[in-house]
């Protein structure tokens, strides 16, 4: 895939890939709550571990034409530790992910806690990548945040022990976005890291598995129903076979869009478009599973979309935005 033009707008073109990439991972969404769902509840009963290692397995397969047309030379870096540690935190994050859903929370709350990644975001790219942390920037975190906990139903609802579940998850993946950016800055192309995460991935995800299941058979009573129940390695079948090519196909464009936002825009200025994937989640949870939010999704959802607005329209009209990589 051809690079981003230097007389492209990077403010508008990184809006513009975090912005389709969250659609991209509102259907993973939906899709990792139904398929270790119990089949007495409607899902197809997957192991959450096995299905995290048979996403990621279907992704890299459905990226081989793509990675042969790119060149496998763009698997050359200079930075392997950096691209492994990436890959086995994200890989991380997706099990704790979708640990909360095989526990039963419900989708629009899963996701709107995420909305605590921003804000990590911002304090490692701020401590480790020197990025500067403009006024705009905190307060579009914070008001996207705000409205995440205002959807999540804090002091209506009340949130038990599974709040950290998200936020964990959060951390996890905001550790993967800070050091895509910081392998960026180091001159690494969308492709590579894009292609790198997706070779690398599968065999962290199946390092988890064995580990997972391990500890199962060791001490069975300690995991949650879900996680890894009976075989971790098997298949859906009928739709479900489907619904879960479907979840590699958009796990793989999610992480290329990712790549080339990063790669023309700083971190802490994207996470407000991120944040975005909450109210397009919790409506397509509604819509596709019947999950229907609290009242307080829409007054939320609207906080979170005034937020991605704000930073845009702020640091497009700024020329002196730092926005291009150094």
């Amino acid at each position: 895939m051809n690079q981003v033009s230097s007389s492209t707008n990077p403010a508008a073109a990184g809006a513009i890939f975090m912005l389709v990439a969250a659609v991209a991972f509102a259907g993973t969404n939906v899709l990792q709550s139904v398929l270790p769902t119990p089949v007495e509840y409607g899902g197809y009963g997957m192991a959450s571990t096995g299905m995290a290692f048979w996403q990621y397995l279907i992704a890299g397969v459905l990226s081989l034409p793509l990675i042969l047309r790119i060149g496998l030379d763009k698997l050359k870096t200079s930075h392997p530790l950096a691209h492994e540690i990436r890959a086995f935190v994200s890989a991380l994050g997706v099990h704790v992910f979708v640990y909360g859903f095989a526990s039963g929370v419900p989708i629009w709350q899963m996701v709107t806690l995420l909305a605590t990644g921003p804000l990590f975001i911002i304090l490692g790219s701020t401590l480790f990548l020197g990025e500067r942390a403009s006024t705009a920037r905190l307060a579009a975190a914070l008001v996207g945040f705000a409205g995440a906990i205002i959807i999540s139903g804090v002091g209506t609802e009340g949130l038990g022990w599974s709040t950290l579940v998200p936020i964990a998850a959060a951390a996890l993946w905001a550790t993967t976005d800070v050091l895509t950016k910081y392998l960026a800055l180091k001159g690494e192309s969308p492709e590579t890291l894009t292609v790198s995460l997706l070779v690398l991935m599968t065999p962290n995800h199946l390092l988890i598995l064995l580990a997972v299941t391990s500890f199962g058979w060791l001490a069975p009573s300690l995991l949650p129903a879900g996680v890894a129940t009976g075989f971790p390695f098997a298949l859906p079948t009928g739709d479900g076979l489907w619904l879960l090519a479907l979840l590699g196909a958009l796990t793989g464009a999610a992480q290329y869009l990712l790549a080339f936002a990063y790669k023309v825009a700083d971190a802490t200025y994207l996470q407000p478009f991120g944040d975005s994937k909450v109210p397009l989640s919790g409506l397509l949870g509604w819509v596709l599973l019947g999950q229907v939010p609290s009242v307080w999704f829409w007054p939320g959802a609207a906080m979170i979309v005034a937020a991605s607005v704000f930073i845009y329209w702020v640091e497009s009209r700024d020329s002196r935005s730092t926005l291009q990589p150094a």
